[in-house]
């Protein structure tokens, strides 16, 4: 790994206030920066989303990712998708979007949103590197069908860096997963992104509010410094 890791403990600047972490406890989880939500033929776009409006977030996350790499922290990336069966998409799930373009139908990308087709892969300027986790999950909430408690507790991960798409569904419900099981979210605003923006907006808001009822929000650009900052 190239570059300086952080200090044992290292200050962010965030809201509602500066958060102090160690690096040894704390975790980068990249959310569902998938083709399907982010390319055009994928599932984001069946349920008539501009997918466009999610590409944003991309240099920030790549940023974070970076940044996390060199200061030696876990770096955790999310995948939503079901078994090429669909055995676990529920019916009601499935019914959801355009009726010639739901989950397991035909798309520009292979079947959409099923494990293993193209457009469940993670965007190239994300792609996990070998030794990275990846979890792949059924549902909203990155805890939920999945083994990323284990994988947090076995690291005795305290603080989670939260990063992906989109801000008030996957992210918003993961840190609430995150928030009742004791961590610490930080969620990175401008590595974020949403579909509809003042969704994004209103998920920012609902994480600080109230004196950070679910967790802290911050700029990548703070995050970064406060790893230790430095070039890829």
């Amino acid at each position: 790994m190239a570059g300086t890791p952080p200090s044992p403990t290292a200050r962010l600047e965030a809201e509602p206030a500066p958060l102090a972490f160690e690096a040894g406890t704390t975790a980068l989880v990249i959310i569902d920066m998938q083709r399907d939500f982010l390319e055009p033929g994928g599932f984001g776009e069946s349920l008539g989303n501009d997918v466009s409006r999610l590409a944003a977030a991309i240099a920030p996350a790549a940023a974070m990712l970076a940044a996390a790499r060199r200061a030696g922290l876990l770096v955790v990336h999310t995948r939503e998708g079901h078994r090429p069966d669909l055995s676990d998409a529920p019916p009601a799930k499935i019914a959801r979007g355009a009726p010639a373009a739901r989950i397991g139908d035909p798309g520009r990308m292979g079947r959409i949103l099923i494990r293993g087709e193209p457009g469940h892969d993670i965007v190239p300027a994300l792609r996990p590197r070998p030794g990275e986790p990846v979890v792949d999950k059924p549902g909203k909430g990155a805890f939920y069908a999945t083994d990323l408690a284990g994988i947090l507790s076995a690291r005795r991960i305290e603080t989670l860096l939260v990063c992906g798409v989109t801000t008030e569904v996957c992210v918003h419900t993961t840190v609430r997963e995150a928030n009742d099981r004791g961590y610490r979210c930080v969620v990175i605003a401008d590595a974020c992104a949403s579909y509809i923006p003042a969704f994004h907006e209103a998920g920012l808001a609902m994480i600080k509010a109230q004196g950070g009822i679910f967790g802290w929000v911050a700029q990548s650009a703070a995050a970064v410094s406060a790893l230790g900052g430095g070039a890829a």
